[in-house]
């Protein structure tokens, strides 16, 4: 009877009955009551040693967790820092232009989200004009680079500018170089621990992940005080990347040869899902597609918290046609602007422009 003890993590090893009388009698039911009390009791004190060695190991952890090395993030002094950086990121030249105007301290230009990609001579222009004004031209390169893509993308890279990417290969390889590289929302930063081993890579600054929170990105740059972190405010992230064209497939065409449909006949193709929301869908210049938001993300309400946790670096993304570039940059600058000043925070005049075509993304509700 004692030594039934079905799934239990025991076995009966042996039986010392010395200290009982000669011919006692003990009921079957007895048996079995002195069986469970014993296992109860092997099971309370092996429960001890388990969580003792749970509450070691989460000590462990947590230790491990809060010492995050911000050794290698980049050096800013008071005096070179700036008051904030509104960084506008566009594929066309006249919507760059229309950002420096609206006040814009720094264009990203991605040259490569639309088939085909502009010329390099405008670019090289582009970048002359706004370097004399003092606001800066980055390039925005692909997140996918396979040793194939490396030429098309060889020549852009050769003009020596601020790169912004999303391929990590990139990040250390650029940063080895010398070169100002800062890493994109696609490296998806969710904690300090990968911060950090962005920033020992190289990377000048990092955008955080957009499936963060507010509270949770605040918690993140905690450890640098804001510092070499950008927040995207505003647009349409990719929400993935397409090796085949949906658009060459709809009219049964061959990609890298069927040019006349994303560039003359089919600019601007959407898929829609089952519920009748539209995702922009953009054919880029390795004839890749780029699935965009169906609605741009819009988190000026946030800005106020972000500003007290450090953070100085702002996002606007301008990756389909007719979107108000001029306007929006120009209602983050007032709002940034506030912001500088100590001034209580106002809604923003860009809340106003995109009305209930936007969403807050994850700034409010976590994954």
């Amino acid at each position: 009877q004692l030594g039934r003890l079905g799934d239990t993590p025991f076995a009966l090893a042996g039986l010392d009955v010395d200290g009982l009388s000669a011919g006692l009698f003990i009921p079957v039911s007895e048996l079995n009551h002195l069986r469970q009390r014993a296992v109860d009791e092997l099971l309370r004190r092996r429960n001890w040693a388990i969580e003792a060695a749970h509450a070691e190991r989460r000590a462990t952890i947590e230790l491990a967790a809060r010492a995050v090395g911000t050794g290698t993030a980049p050096e800013a002094t008071a005096a070179t820092r700036p008051a904030y950086r509104l960084v506008a990121e566009v594929y066309d030249l006249d919507d760059a232009a229309a950002a420096a105007d609206a006040g814009a301290t720094e264009i990203v230009l991605d040259p490569f989200l639309r088939h085909p990609a502009p010329a390099l001579s405008p670019v090289k222009a582009l970048a002359q004009t706004l370097s004399g004004r003092g606001i800066s031209l980055r390039l925005r390169a692909p997140t996918i680079v396979r040793p194939e893509d490396r030429r098309a993308i060889q020549k852009w890279l050769d003009l020596e500018l601020p790169v912004q990417t999303g391929h990590l290969g990139l990040v250390a390889e650029l940063s080895r170089q010398g070169r100002d590289v800062t890493a994109d929302y696609a490296v998806n930063v969710m904690n300090a621990h990968t911060a950090a081993e962005i920033f020992r890579l190289g990377a000048q600054r990092l955008t955080t992940s957009i499936e963060l929170t507010a509270d949770e990105i605040r918690e993140l740059v905690a450890p640098w005080a804001g510092r070499g972190f950008d927040v995207l405010v505003y647009g349409r992230p990719e929400g993935m990347t397409l090796e085949h064209c949906v658009l060459s497939a709809a009219f049964d065409r061959q990609p890298t040869t069927c040019r006349d449909l994303c560039v003359q006949k089919h600019p601007n193709v959407q898929l829609t899902d089952p519920t009748g929301y539209a995702f922009p869908v953009a054919t880029d210049s390795a004839c890749r597609n780029r699935l965009l938001h169906s609605r741009p993300v819009e988190g000026s309400e946030f800005m106020p918290r972000l500003w007290e946790a450090g953070v100085r670096g702002y996002r606007a993304v301008f990756n389909v046609p007719g979107d108000p570039v001029a306007e929006i940059v120009a209602g983050y600058r007032e709002s940034l602007e506030a912001l500088a000043r100590g001034e209580r925070a106002r809604p923003s005049r860009v809340r106003e422009l995109v009305g209930g075509a936007f969403t807050r993304g994850h700034f409010a509700r976590a994954v």
